[in-house]
């Protein structure tokens, strides 16, 4: 591939690039983003990376706009969908390609080669990272409850109800949660299941061709999602109607709980339908909810619990066990409701455009 740009410039332009993706790759102090992007992309993935965008495309039409042959093009975009530095999808026989974030995306497409010199650029990429302000869009994940949890007489849309989310799928797929993954290569975390990430559609067949999971059948992931309500894992879809992946998310590894966690209110953070209702008056006050609840929401004040909303994600697990039904789950108002697209590519989309609307304000 003929090298229009020389050295760091590439990078530079592969981190520009990223960070006009969802949720960005803001650059940081002293070259850490460089560094960090030079152990993932050599200089002619970078240069090819910069040519795609969200819309999926054919090797050819790749090609024919950066001017080299078609097999050259297919042979590099195959490669790099097999590194998890772009997303690759077949359609009717034929593969395209399209760019893919670096969260959701291109960090999570690395389960499968993590190794100490990444995990040390990504800590270093981090620590230095500049904080680049962002619009206000949606999320790229959401909470839904656990089946167990849910009332009959509660108002549940079809894409909030795991089971309804599972049966609009054929082909399904699991890959280890690379939360977890990290952490125990770094000698931390919990004892949670590690293959746990739900990949349906699309997701499965990229994960399964590329070599970061495997296919599945329904019964199994209906068997994944019972060990994670027993090891009281959060459900986190994508923030979408048509699901593409769910994971299930510990509060001892999981980014987006660890962020949650930090937040003052979660409630008001998170997106998710539902929340905690609480009756004092039937409570035993056993705690099995404390130990469940990975957001601080519930504490021991004996001789009962006390719930505090504010911190409440709505994710189920402190209803599903409570024996003497004191705990439920009710629909928020629609004012507190967040956007949910019908697609992830939608999703990727929207978040994109607010993004860019905010860079043009500026």
């Amino acid at each position: 591939m003929a090298i229009l740009l020389s050295g760091d410039k590439i990078y530079r332009a592969l981190q520009e690039h990223l960070d006009n993706l969802p949720d960005g790759f803001s650059p940081a102090k002293d070259g850490k983003d460089i560094q960090l992007l030079k152990k993932l992309f050599s200089l002619e993935e970078a240069e090819l990376a910069i040519n795609l965008s969200l819309t999926k495309e054919d090797a050819e039409t790749i090609a024919s706009k950066i001017n080299l042959p078609k097999k050259m093009v297919e042979q590099r975009l195959e490669s790099m969908a097999k590194k998890g530095l772009i997303f690759s999808t077949e359609i009717e026989g034929r593969m395209f390609y399209q760019a893919a974030p670096w969260v959701i995306g291109i960090y999570e497409f690395q389960v499968n080669r993590l190794d100490d010199e990444f995990l040390e650029n990504m800590y270093d990429y981090y620590k230095q990272r500049i904080d680049v302000p962002r619009s206000e869009t949606i999320p790229q994940l959401r909470t839904i409850p656990i089946n167990q949890s849910i009332d009959t007489k509660l108002d549940v849309l079809p894409y909030e109800k795991v089971d309804e989310i599972i049966n609009a799928h054929t082909k399904f797929g699991v890959a280890p949660c690379i939360c977890r993954t990290k952490e125990k290569m770094l000698g931390r975390g919990c004892d949670a299941p590690i293959e746990t990430c739900l990949l349906f559609g699309d997701f499965a067949d990229f994960y399964a061709r590329t070599g970061r999971g495997r296919l599945i059948e329904k019964a199994e992931v209906k068997k994944l999602l019972e060990e994670a309500n027993k090891a009281n894992l959060v459900l986190n879809p994508t923030n979408s109607r048509f699901v593409s992946a769910i994971c299930c998310c510990c509060g001892d590894c999981c980014g987006i709980l660890r962020g949650l966690q930090s937040e003052p209110k979660p409630a008001e953070a998170v997106a998710s339908s539902f929340i905690v209702q609480y009756d004092p008056e039937t409570c035993l006050g056993c705690g099995i909810c404390v130990n469940r609840c990975q957001m601080q929401a519930i504490t021991i004040d004996e001789p009962r619990v006390n719930v505090n909303s504010d911190r409440c994600i709505g994710c189920g697990l402190c209803v599903s066990t409570c024996p003497v039904n004191a705990l439920s789950l009710v629909r928020k108002p629609e004012s507190l409701l967040k956007e949910i697209p019908q697609t992830f590519y939608d999703t990727w989309v929207k978040i994109s455009q607010d993004q860019s609307k905010q860079k043009s304000e500026l």
